[in-house]
């Protein structure tokens, strides 16, 4: 076995979940994830490609069909160069976590220097370190003060002082979990530019951009590094089918980047999954023609979750806690409970609440909880909320 997979630390959330595992009065929050299941009509869809005997291979980059809507989908979303532009820099794959993968199997090699800006989802740092390169970290900083006082925000002279020439890769989430963190246009801008000069590949997790709630862009959607990048820049954005179409155990995702990569990803996908599923592929195309009829209601139905938590979380004791601009997290420190993992241990056990540790996403988040707020019900976050206080009073 290879030392850095032997070292990869297993992970918290899964850790804190086996706490609660079988206990249907735990509330559980834990996951990143909505307790709703997935439209009929995808669901349908997938139904009908298995009926009809779809259960075959298909190809590497994905089923034409779904290539050219999702060409469609992202030119909607980043309009200006028309579907076209968009079909020959996409590749389908198995899940966006996939998709992640097999950039950093693309980009990087034992002894590179990768920059990541944390917290993160422990997959992001995971992935390079496995492929053996050194991970520099860049901790996003919290907000102390002011109307903003416990949001966090990106230190824009020490992530541009940590790329130098010898980063291949810069690895960044934004919107991000869990700190609900989004990268601004401008702050895009200075970035890229700054790789250009130091010729540092970008791998950028967009899966939240249509979970955003600021509402400041033309589309409605997060800001996103296709609107300020060339063709021909060093660029790669992950999406995935499982937050904005309620698609999280269907594992399907789709990278964009730059048409000289296309086919060296095929042959990646090859060698890591074959192809993704044809009945899930056609369950996600059915999920892009009917789009409008998920992702926005979904999106409004999450700010709503977000309104009706923050402000209960931020009226209890020793809570601090920004209110997230993206993603379907509320992220926040109680204060004289700085061992997270335990803490959320013991919320499990003793106050019926399932969350995840902080800690399971750097130790730049060590003493800090996230709270999966994307629920069918808003009564079950207010009852949430109502553990939480009484577990205080304790």
């Amino acid at each position: 076995m290879r030392a850095v997979v032997e070292q990869l630390e297993a992970s918290r959330i899964r850790e804190v979940a086996n706490e609660g595992l079988g206990r249907p009065d735990v509330l559980k929050f834990w996951f990143g994830e909505s307790d709703e299941v997935t439209p009929a009509f995808i669901r349908d869809a997938a139904m009908a490609s298995l009926q009809a005997g779809e259960t075959f291979y298909a190809q590497n980059l994905g089923l034409p069909e779904l290539r050219e809507a999702l060409a469609v989908y992202t030119d909607g979303l980043h309009p200006g160069r028309g579907a076209a532009h968009w079909v020959d820099r996409l590749a389908v794959t198995s899940g966006g976590v996939n998709g992640l993968m097999l950039a950093s199997q693309a980009l990087v090699q034992a002894g590179d220097e990768v920059v990541a800006v944390t917290p993160v989802w422990p997959n992001l740092v995971a992935q390079p370190l496995i492929m053996g390169a050194q991970v520099r970290r860049v901790p996003l900083r919290v907000v102390a003060d002011g109307p903003r006082a416990g949001a966090w925000a990106l230190d824009m002279d020490a992530l541009l002082a940590a790329i130098t020439p010898a980063t291949r890769l810069l690895v960044v989430n934004a919107p991000n979990n869990p700190t609900g963190w989004t990268l601004g246009a401008d702050e895009q801008r200075a970035i890229l530019a700054h790789c250009r000069r130091t010729g540092t590949w970008i791998l950028a997790d967009e899966v939240y951009e249509r979970v955003y709630f600021a509402g400041d862009t033309p589309n409605g959607t997060a800001p996103s590094f296709l609107d300020v990048a060339q063709p021909d820049d060093r660029v790669i954005v992950a999406h995935s089918f499982s937050k904005s179409f309620l698609m999280t155990g269907w594992r399907l995702g789709w990278l964009v980047l730059p048409s000289t990569l296309t086919a060296t990803f095929s042959k990646l996908i090859e060698y890591n999954t074959s192809c993704a599923p044809v009945f899930v592929q056609r369950a996600a195309a059915v999920a892009l023609q009917r789009g409008q009829e998920v992702t926005p209601a979904l999106v409004a139905h999450l700010r709503v979750c977000r309104d009706t938590l923050v402000p209960r979380l931020r009226a209890l004791p020793g809570v601090i806690l920004g209110e997230p601009s993206g993603g379907m997290y509320a992220f926040f420190r109680l204060e004289g409970h700085g061992d997270c993992l335990q803490t959320a241990k013991h919320l499990v056990r003793e106050a019926g609440l399932g969350l995840a540790p902080g800690s399971a996403f750097g130790p730049e988040a060590a003493g800090w909880l996230r709270w999966c707020f994307a629920s069918r019900d808003t009564d079950r976050l207010v009852q949430g909320a109502d553990r939480l206080r009484r577990w205080q009073a304790l």
